[in-house]
């Protein structure tokens, strides 16, 4: 899952990512590219200086600049903590990234008393941190809201807020407030088989040396891979993206020259590989990103294999397809993603 964390000044967002740093989430922050930003003109951090270069950063880049900076750092394995979201473009683009790695994205909006904000930030004794209830007032109006597309956007962020925690009692109160927040909304899941299966021939298709196409099998048994394959010319021969094959570099028609073809096909290269290491392919199901062509269907029935399951529909497949039915080879389809 992906959280983003918002609020007012010494509101607690610091102490919610840390407690979830502890806890396996990997933090990071927007006003990272900013501090990195100071650094390169050699200047020293402020809280003046940080908004007013996030404005320019913003006012150069565009509103999302921070974010679509951030996201590019983000990996689907892992559980984030996203810390000092201002604008809510960036809530929209931190949203968007998530849904496309298939996480939940959440944002919290952590809140306190203002009084209580302030003595904690006295406390704290932050260099630039406001010395007086009212320059905090003065600091959070610019904050709020702004014309000026660039400026930090703190009402709207948190009106896009899902949830909010409040920190106006002690530190034990707050982290218990945490603890059951995320126990409440953490989401698990994880592909089936097939996804599993299928999602791996799609990385094995991306070493495939055809110019034409890249396809890919592989083949399981007792869900594990003893096998895979992909289209491409065979063993010690020129690649076809070096020129092997002469058919598929001249682009020829679906159907054409097929005699011309010397590209060997991924469920092709999966069985012979297997042969060529002494591996049984007996009652093991063959996952390939196409239906197979006439000639590998052949071979997949000869081979033993028990079941094919494919992806897209190869364009003359439908005489393969009928020979697995009548050789009682179990198929099926399943969509991309």
């Amino acid at each position: 899952m992906i959280i983003g964390v918002a609020g007012r000044n010494g509101a607690g967002k610091g102490e919610f990512v840390q407690f979830l740093e502890t806890r396996s989430f990997t933090v990071l922050s927007l006003s990272q590219a900013i501090r990195r930003e100071l650094a390169d003109r050699g200047l020293r951090e402020s809280r003046e200086r940080m908004i007013e270069t996030g404005r320019e950063m913003r006012r150069k880049a565009g509103p999302g600049a921070l974010a679509q900076s951030l996201v590019k750092q983000l990996l689907p394995d892992r559980n984030y903590a996203i810390d000092s979201i201002r604008h809510p473009v960036e809530v929209e683009i931190l949203r968007n990234h998530a849904e496309a790695m298939g996480h939940p994205f959440h944002l919290v909006w952590v809140d306190a008393d203002l009084a209580v904000r302030f003595e904690r930030m006295l406390a704290r004794g932050r260099p630039g941190d406001p010395q007086t209830v009212a320059e905090l007032e003065a600091l959070e109006k610019r904050e709020r809201g702004s014309d000026d597309p660039n400026a930090q956007q703190l009402d709207a962020v948190e009106a896009a807020a899902g949830f909010r925690l409040t920190n106006d009692a002690d530190l034990e109160a707050f982290q218990n407030q945490i603890q059951s927040w995320v126990g409440a909304h953490l989401a698990f899941s994880r592909p089936d088989w097939d996804e599993y299966f299928m999602g791996i021939a799609r990385v094995v298709a991306s070493r495939s040396n055809c110019v034409k196409r890249k396809v890919a099998a592989v083949v399981t048994a007792d869900k594990r891979i003893i096998s895979t394959g992909y289209n491409g010319t065979p063993r010690g021969t020129t690649n076809c993206n070096e020129g092997g094959c002469a058919r598929c570099n001249d682009l020829a028609a679906g159907g054409t020259r097929l005699d011309e073809c010397l590209c060997s096909h991924a469920e092709e290269n999966a069985i012979t590989q297997a042969a060529y290491h002494g591996v049984s392919l007996k009652g093991g199901t063959i996952y390939t990103t196409f239906s197979p062509c006439l000639q590998c269907t052949k071979m997949i029935i000869n081979a033993g294999l028990g079941e094919v399951i494919y992806q897209s529909d190869y364009p003359l497949g439908s005489t393969s397809l009928d020979l697995l039915d009548e050789a009682g080879v179990k198929r099926r389809q399943i969509q991309h993603g």
